[in-house]
């Protein structure tokens, strides 16, 4: 099964242009399978992030103020 790609153009800084032309080298891999997989990478840990995040919608929510109030009334401020 082949993947589809699709061709860019994208501007990199030069030192992270460097740093990723001799990270292929070093891998052995091309600059673009690691652009794929950091993104691929990043993306993912953004899903599991909205995921945390619908999830600790149900949990109930507490201000600021009356966190810091609770605080001192029980002696840790």
């Amino acid at each position: 099964m082949s993947i589809k790609t699709k061709r860019s153009t994208i501007y990199l800084e030069e030192n992270l242009h460097r740093a990723l032309r001799l990270k292929a080298a070093e891998v052995d891999a091309s600059m673009s399978d690691i652009i794929n997989d950091a993104l691929r990478a990043s993306l993912e840990e953004d899903a599991d992030d909205l995921a945390d995040i619908r999830e600790r919608k149900r949990e109930s929510s507490v201000s600021f103020e009356d966190f810091v109030t609770s605080l001192k009334a029980g002696g840790k401020l």
